[in-house]
């Protein structure tokens, strides 16, 4: 097996608070163990364009608390390209990068398994999403400064539906993952979470109004994880057409959510993640992400990880329907 002295570090896909102090922890955990650390900017469109330079540990100094991300990140059409993947791995070799860790969801993680595959390079990934869809891991970076994010907007909202008697319906981000809906529902007291995981058949919008409004209560707020097609929009319309007695409004969080000073909670996460990253390199690993399951560090084989099939747990569901009433 070759040996490896440069390792590049790179972010890709959306932002999650969290990915600052896992650039962090891997460029002076590298950097204690011996490594060079490349900073690949812009993703995997930087790769392929060669935006890269050595980081020492200076470069890191005072990030760890900062959202967002000083790689900055892209979502890279080229690299979906055998051709760009040639360019991004030719560009590796310029710069004597032998090893690669990549810090994003699933599409990032599934661009370095391919890559992986290709060329026969080490990668490493990181579970950096706030949406935590990827499997062998408790949590993503990212995924707890979100939550708390989501739970700050919705007491406010609270103070508005309360003085109002409306319901509100707050659309947050997951795409396929309920588990920002779900939680946060939890966290904020809401009434309902609508989300894709509840396979229960029976229509979410009648469960909610049926336990919830009918009975006592003068305002509700319902979580909706983000839908093209059945998105807050969609059940505000349906409540205005079917139960035209209630005063309805939306709040779609968007982009706020991905925002912020990360938690302590992500902080220490993605400072973990990282060093087992490098601790992963020094042990021949190759083509796996690094995760917490149980509070033990774990490697996750890349075509594990991305699997998208993590389920919400029931129980989540049981505890918000019985706390709604």
């Amino acid at each position: 097996m070759r040996k490896i002295n440069c390792i590049g570090i790179l972010t890709s896909g959306g932002d999650a608070p969290g990915m600052n102090a896992a650039v962090r922890a891997v460029t002076r955990a590298g950097i204690a163990n011996g490594f060079r650390i490349m900073g690949i900017f812009r993703g995997y469109e930087g790769l392929i364009n060669d935006d890269i330079r050595e980081f020492s540990t200076e470069d890191v100094s005072n990030i760890i608390q900062r959202g967002g991300t000083i790689l900055k990140t892209a979502r890279s059409k080229d690299f979906e390209t055998p051709e760009g993947r040639q360019k991004a791995y030719d560009n590796m070799q310029k710069r004597g990068i032998d090893a690669l860790i990549v810090i994003g969801g699933n599409g990032s993680l599934t661009g370095a398994r391919i890559f992986a595959q290709e060329f026969d390079v080490p990668c490493i990934g990181l579970p950096g999403t706030i949406d935590n869809d990827l499997n062998g891991t408790d949590s993503t970076i990212g995924y707890d400064t979100t939550l708390n994010t989501i739970m700050e907007c919705v007491d406010k909202i609270r103070d508005t539906a309360t003085s109002h008697e409306r319901i509100f319906f707050v659309e947050v981000m997951g795409r396929d993952a309920g588990f920002l809906a779900q939680n946060s529902a939890i966290a904020a007291g809401a009434e309902a979470a609508i989300i894709p995981e509840d396979s229960t058949g029976a229509d979410q919008l009648e469960k909610f109004i049926g336990r919830g409004i009918r009975k006592s209560k003068s305002s509700s707020i319902v979580l909706v994880s983000e839908s093209p097609k059945c998105g807050a929009m969609y059940y505000a319309e349906r409540v205005k057409k079917e139960y035209p007695e209630y005063d309805v409004r939306v709040s779609i969080l968007g982009h706020l959510q991905r925002g912020g000073s990360p938690s302590a909670g992500d902080r220490i996460l993605a400072s973990r993640l990282g060093v087992g990253a490098i601790h992963a390199i020094q042990e021949g690993q190759r083509n796996v992400m690094i995760g917490i399951k149980n509070d033990e560090v774990v490697y996750v084989p890349f075509s594990n990880a991305i699997k998208s099939d993590k389920p919400v747990k029931k129980e989540l569901i049981d505890v918000l329907a019985l706390l709604s009433i």
